[in-house]
C-alpha cells in the first residue's frame, strides 16, 4: 500500500427544501455520494438504501484483486443497490418512482476504482489544477456532447435537472466503471449536484487549494449555498497522504474523526439522510442559516415542459401527444381479413406480454454456480434455450471451486438453486466456511 485517505464529509439541507434526500459516506477504502430523487416518493430513503449496500465495500483491499475486480466490486454493490430499492417499492407501492444517483471511489492504497451513475460529481484536484472525473447521464449533458449548447448554458437550461440514469430498482444498472492513478498530494471530491450546481471549476479549485479537507468541505457547502443553491449540498473531500512508518495500517478521518473502538481504522462518517433517518425520520436542520422559501422538492416532470427532442430511450420520456393514442382508427367492415389481422396481432402481442413477463420473473431468481474455476452468483435461470440466454454472471466471489470438497464442488458445477440473492449470499457463505482445511487449522 502505498497512500492512504485522510477525509472528511458534510451534508446541508440547504436554505429551501425541508428535507435532505443526499446522503454521503467516507471511510479509509470508500468514498460515495447518493443523491435521492423522488420528493413524496422518499428520495431520501432512496438514497439512504443505497448507501447502506455500498457502505459494504469499505474494506482492506485483497492483495489477489486485480483492478478489474475491484470494477467488479463496485459495479456489483450498485446493481445490489439497486435492487434493494426495487424491493423497497415492491412492499410500498407509494414509493413508485423514487430513484438516486450514486458515485462512488473504492480505495485500495494506488487507485480509485470508480462508479457512476447520474449526476452527483467527482472531481481530482491535483498541482493547482481541478478535473471532472465523471460525467453527468442528464439531458443537458447529452446536448452538450452534441456541440448544441455550451457548460455556461447547461447551467440555466430549464431541462437541466431531467436526469436520464439512476438506482431505481426498474431499469438495468449501467454504470460508468473506471480507474484513476493517485499520487501524492491529490486531493478528492466527491459531491451532489447541490454544489456541483451552483460553483464552476475556477470557483471549485479556489476551494479546493486551500485548508484541510474539514475546512475544504465545509467551505464548498457555505459557497454553494451562498451561490443560491435551491438544493440539499453534500460534499465529501479527501486528501491522497503517503503512507509512513509509523501511520502504517491507519487511516486517519476527517469530520468526527477519531478511530473506531478496539481499531486502529478511522470511525467512518455518514452524513445526510442516511445519518439522519436513524435520528430523527423526515426532518433536517441546516447548518447554514438563510431565508426558507418552503420545500420545492423533486417535482415530476411537467408534460408541457417536456422537449420534443428527448433522445430514444430515455426512461423518463412520455407520449406528447396522447390524443394520437385516443382516437385510434376503426377497421372498415367490408374488410374482415383486417380483422383477422388485428386479431392475430393481438396474439402476437399477448404472447410477447407473457414471454416479457417470464423474463422479468427469470430476472429475479438466483443461483450459484462455477464460472472459470471461481464460485459465482448467477442472475436468471440455470436452463438452456438455443439462441438465448437465460442467466448471467451478477457477483463473482474470491472462492475458488477447488477449494471445495469433492461434493460441494460437484453440486457448485451442476449449479445450487437459491430463492433471492440473499439465499445465494448466505449459500456461498456456508461453501466458504465447509471449504477444504488449508495446512492452518481454524479455531472455534
Amino acid at each position: 500500500m502505498t497512500f492512504r485517505l485522510q477525509y472528511a464529509a458534510i451534508s446541508d439541507v440547504g436554505r429551501v427544501r425541508k428535507d435532505n434526500q443526499d446522503s454521503g459516506y467516507a471511510g479509509p477504502w470508500l468514498l460515495t455520494v447518493c443523491d435521492g430523487v423522488g420528493g413524496a416518493a422518499r428520495g431520501d430513503l432512496a438514497s439512504s438504501t443505497a448507501i447502506g449496500q455500498l457502505r459494504r465495500l469499505d474494506q482492506p483491499p485483497d492483495d489477489d484483486h486485480a483492478e478489474k475486480h475491484r470494477l467488479e466490486l463496485v459495479s456489483g454493490a450498485l446493481h445490489r443497490a439497486s435492487d434493494k430499492i426495487g424491493e423497497l417499492v415492491d412492499e410500498e407501492p407509494s414509493l413508485s418512482g423514487t430513484s438516486t444517483t450514486a458515485t462512488v471511489a473504492l480505495f485500495d492504497g494506488a487507485r480509485l476504482a470508480m462508479g457512476h451513475v447520474g449526476d452527483s460529481r467527482a472531481y481530482l484536484f491535483r498541482g493547482h489544477e481541478i478535473s471532472q472525473l465523471t460525467s453527468d447521464h442528464t439531458f443537458v449533458q447529452s446536448l452538450i456532447d452534441e456541440g448544441r449548447i455550451t457548460e455556461v448554458d447547461a447551467r440555466t437550461h430549464p431541462h437541466r435537472n431531467l436526469i436520464l440514469k439512476a438506482l431505481d430498482g426498474v431499469h438495468d444498472v449501467d454504470p460508468d466503471l473506471f480507474t484513476v492513478e493517485l499520487a501524492a498530494g491529490d486531493r478528492i471530491l466527491l459531491c451532489s449536484d447541490g454544489a456541483s450546481g451552483s460553483l464552476d471549476d475556477r470557483r471549485l479549485a479556489d476551494i479546493l487549494s486551500t485548508g484541510s479537507p474539514d475546512f475544504a468541505a465545509v467551505e464548498l457547502v457555505r459557497a454553494s449555498l451562498e451561490a443560491g443553491s435551491t438544493d440539499n449540498v453534500t460534499c465529501i473531500v479527501a486528501d491522497v497522504v503517503p503512507v509512513t512508518a509509523d501511520t502504517e495500517g491507519r487511516t486517519e478521518g476527517g469530520t468526527e474523526g477519531g478511530t473506531e473502538e478496539g481499531t486502529d481504522d478511522p470511525a467512518p462518517l455518514v452524513v445526510g439522510a442516511a445519518a439522519e433517518l436513524k435520528r430523527r425520520p423526515r426532518s433536517s436542520t441546516s447548518f447554514f442559516r438563510g431565508h426558507r422559501a418552503g420545500d420545492t422538492g423533486e417535482l415530476e416532470p411537467v408534460a408541457a415542459e417536456i422537449p420534443d427532442d428527448l433522445p430514444p430511450g430515455v426512461p423518463f420520456a412520455i407520449d406528447t401527444d396522447p390524443e394520437s393514442a385516443r382516437y385510434a382508427p376503426r377497421e372498415p367492415r367490408r374488410h374482415p381479413w383486417l380483422r383477422r389481422g388485428l386479431v392475430l396481432l393481438g396474439l402476437v402481442g399477448l404472447g410477447w406480454m407473457i414471454a416479457a413477463a417470464a423474463w422479468s420473473w427469470s430476472q429475479h431468481q438466483y443461483y450459484v454456480g462455477e464460472q472459470d474455476g471461481v464460485v459465482t452468483i448467477f442472475r436468471g435461470v440455470q436452463a438452456d434455450v438455443p439462441g438465448f440466454d437465460l442467466s448471467h454472471a451478477y457477483e463473482t466471489t474470491n472462492l475458488r471451486v477447488d477449494q471445495l470438497d469433492t461434493s460441494s464442488a460437484r453440486s457448485v458445477q451442476q449449479g445450487l438453486g437459491a430463492g433471492s440473492l440473499l439465499d445465494a449470499e448466505r449459500t456461498v457463505q456456508r461453501l466458504a466456511d465447509n471449504q477444504k482445511p488449508t495446512t492452518s487449522g481454524g479455531g472455534g
